[in-house]
């Protein structure tokens, strides 16, 4: 890698990969870490290339961007003034005050600059680790979907709505042969048109928000006639798959005895409330269901950057209130693919700019920050709309599981409040373990929170992930 600042990406989506592409471009050493085997992230996830797909590009839109980000990567690798780092896991980011070399008295109360090791895990079983040194460090960490639980949620064949969109994306297989897709937000569509021209009978799209509540954000959505037209074509195509959309209706219960049998549906009221004797049943080997997205926050949190509610704060330049550290894309507030290239490419002329006094170029700053703008208006009213079903906690049962790490049922949670007295999700995890499985209450953060009563609050964990404690018992060897 050639001389110069040195800059780590953490995600190779369309936030990370566009970032890259920017700060490699002005000089800027990068090295690109991820945990997938090919860049892309979950937008652009690529077939596997042993599966031989002959149209890849039919599970996507915006194909020739992908392709422009893909060309680029490759020419910077070539050229190395990247280094892309795949399969690379990152457990910890940890930020080290460099020694000072200035003496004089204009310097001596400066802060002094800091450096970063980036620690990731590798290998087939993932026990070994890198150290990649750093200047500045860009979080580009994307998503993951919010599910709430309900009655038979953790049968086989109940998958997440990304989930079975990656199984298809990359895997090239479906979760089922007659799937229903559930939840509320913008991705059930593009899931739905996905597993129907895959050739999976898709026997119901199921949605709890009421998409006619757009009109409200009339102005907003007419400033963005290229999402409109997105929309309309997957509504064509739900038609021309005979997909029927049922709105401000949600999955009440899934049936089954070793796997997914049948789904039952029911019409919501304005409170989220089933509407007595709406409900019926549908049978289905698989269902795809989310309640939109949450973003991706532990490193920024062990670092100890400001979250602004859910998401990383960052200024115009997508810089964190941690000197060093900038975050874009979903982690920073989801928005999508356009948003994320926007807040990606702002973030990698800023990086550039700071490490090597280079100004942004202003023009092409000021596009991105436009169209960043634009975005960010559009998410937030269909964010307003798309909203998980309220009274949704009215309708688990006791004994469906909430905490499937720790098979911690509803019961035991609602025990801890009424009967404990535990006030928060912490005092929750500590009578009752939920959260304290696998995923470290990623899948089960939200529905204890909403069980309990309580506002969701960030965990400052030391890891972002499992970590061997071989491998914290030695020194993670030097990257590049």
């Amino acid at each position: 890698m050639s001389e110069g600042p040195r800059l780590a990406v953490i995600g190779a989506g369309p936030a990370g990969l566009v970032a890259a592409l920017a700060a490699a471009a002005r000089g800027v050493a990068v090295t690109l870490v991820d945990a997938a085997p090919d860049a892309g992230g979950q937008f652009y996830r690529q077939p596997a290339a042993g599966l031989g797909a002959r149209r890849p590009q039919a599970l996507h839109h915006q194909w020739r961007t992908w392709e422009r980000l893909r060309d680029g990567l490759a020419v910077h690798v070539a050229a190395g003034r990247i280094t892309h780092l795949t399969e690379h896991h990152v457990w910890c980011v940890e930020r080290r005050s460099a020694p000072r070399t200035a003496t004089s008295a204009s310097t001596a109360s400066a802060p002094a600059p800091a450096s970063f090791a980036v620690h990731a895990l590798f290998g087939p079983e993932q026990e070994e680790s890198v150290a990649v040194r750093a200047d500045a460090v860009l979080l580009a960490t994307g998503g993951y979907e919010k599910v709430l639980p309900f009655p038979g949620w953790t049968l086989p064949g109940v998958v997440t709505a990304g989930g079975a969109q990656a199984m298809l994306k990359s895997g090239l297989v479906l979760p089922g042969r007659t799937a229903v897709v559930a939840g509320t937000g913008p991705l059930l569509m593009p899931v739905a048109v996905g597993l129907a021209a895959a050739g999976a009978k898709v026997a119901a799209l199921v949605e709890s928000a009421d998409p006619r509540d757009l009109v409200r954000h009339a102005r907003v959505l007419a400033a963005h006639p290229d999402k409109l037209a997105e929309g309309a074509w997957y509504a064509a195509e739900l038609a021309r798959y005979r997909v029927r959309a049922h709105t401000r209706h949600a999955v009440v219960a899934a049936h089954g005895t070793d796997r997914l049998e049948a789904v039952t549906v029911a019409a919501l009221d304005t409170d989220g409330r089933v509407r007595e004797g709406s409900e019926w049943r549908i049978p289905c080997d698989s269902l795809a269901v989310g309640h939109g997205m949450l973003p991706h926050t532990d490193l920024a949190e062990t670092l100890g950057c400001r979250l602004d509610g859910a998401n990383v704060a960052v200024d115009d330049e997508q810089r964190t209130d941690v000197p060093g550290v900038w975050a874009a894309g979903e982690t920073t507030g989801i928005g999508g693919a356009a948003l994320s290239l926007a807040e990606g490419r702002i973030a990698g002329l800023s990086i550039a700019a700071r490490l090597d006094s280079r100004a942004p170029e202003p023009r092409s700053y000021a596009r991105a920050a436009k169209a960043r703008a634009g975005r960010r208006e559009f998410f937030a009213a269909v964010d307003n709309v798309f909203t998980p079903p309220g009274r949704w906690v009215e309708r688990v049962g006791d004994d469906t599981l909430v905490c499937r790490c720790e098979e911690v049922p509803a019961a035991a949670i609602r025990e801890a409040v009424d009967e404990l007295g535990a006030g928060d999700v912490r005092t929750v995890k500590l009578l009752t373990r939920a959260g304290m499985g696998w995923c470290q209450g990623r899948m089960c953060g939200p529905a204890v929170a909403g069980l309990a009563g309580c506002p969701p609050t960030p965990s400052r964990r030391p890891f972002a992930r499992p970590v061997p404690l071989g491998v914290l018992a030695r020194e993670p060897g030097e990257g590049p």
